[in-house]
């Protein structure tokens, strides 16, 4: 069995997107972590433990794709795509267990005098946040135009790091602004990366439980669908039509209602079309069954 060239092209696309965000997040994990520890912030070491835990994410979704690659066959007739929802549960568990971390650690380091962070980490923190910014924005649209679960998912790892360079930003800003008393801000900057990343793990948690119990949440492509479908001559309207998505791959069950004098031949002709139609206009369906019902 082989898939449309079309969703082999879409993968292909979520492929190199989530390795370019592999090569993005460990540079900035060095970095950050780098600066961290020689700039004494707590807050700017917790954005670099974020940063490695996304790129060891994006690296098990960018296996996921990739086994997800693999075509159709008889094992497997709606194809591999459900890997990439079934390793998002092993990403929110390593988020998770790094906010944890961070947390005990931020904690630990209140309670515990300490010196204030030195002001460059400012400018690393304001270059991290603008590149950041810049990804998700970037992949977000990716996963949009693909209707891919991972690409979204990685989209708000990015969203994520921003928002908590971002505290930690604030945090440094804090301590030094306020000077002797306050170096404890940029701990509790980084207690906020921790609340953020959890946040962040349930955000991508929910598509992806959704994904697998088959829960109808394509309100949009179900509406383009019905769309193209009653563009052809002999339909007039459709019934049901249900969408049932694996990875980027969308398979599609339609109902359309016809004249109930047409043979059953010419039935089987309409059904064709509006398959072929479907397919060609949007790239991320797979396959389309469709059944058809006579009018009253």
């Amino acid at each position: 069995m082989h898939e449309p060239s079309s969703v082999t092209g879409v993968r292909k696309i979520a492929l190199r997107t989530v390795l370019a965000g592999v090569v993005l997040n460990i540079g900035l994990a060095v970095i950050k972590g780098t600066a961290g520890t020689l700039g004494h912030s707590y807050a700017l070491i917790a954005d670099a433990i974020e940063s490695a835990t996304d790129a060891c994410a994006s690296l098990l979704l960018l296996f996921g794709l990739r086994f997800a690659l693999q075509p159709a066959d008889d094992n497997h007739p709606y194809g591999h795509g459900r890997a990439e929802a079934l390793l998002t549960f092993v990403i929110v568990v390593l988020l998770v267990t790094a906010a944890a971390v961070i947390a005990v650690e931020s904690i630990d380091r209140i309670r515990t005098p300490h010196r204030s962070p030195e002001p460059w980490t400012l400018l690393v923190l304001a270059a991290v946040i603008a590149v950041k910014e810049l990804a998700f924005r970037h992949v977000s649209h990716q996963g949009e135009s693909t209707r891919s679960t991972t690409l979204k998912a990685d989209a708000w790892h990015h969203r994520s790091d921003a928002i908590t360079s971002l505290a930690a930003f604030i945090g440094i800003s804090i301590a030094l602004w306020m000077g002797d008393g306050w170096e404890t801000a940029d701990d509790w900057a980084a207690l906020v990366a921790a609340a953020v990343i959890v946040l962040n793990a349930y955000l991508i948690f929910r598509p992806a439980l959704g994904e697998l119990m088959d829960e109808q949440f394509h309100e949009d492509l179900v509406q383009d669908i019905r769309e193209i479908a009653t563009r052809h001559s002999s339909v007039i309207d459709t019934e049901k039509c249900f969408v049932r998505k694996a990875g980027v791959a969308h398979h599609v069950d339609l109902h359309l209602i016809v004249d109930g004098a047409l043979s059953v031949r010419r039935g089987h002709e309409i059904a064709h079309q509006v398959k072929t139609e479907l397919m060609m206009t949007l790239p991320e369906v797979s396959d389309v069954l469709i059944h058809v019902e006579p009018s009253d």
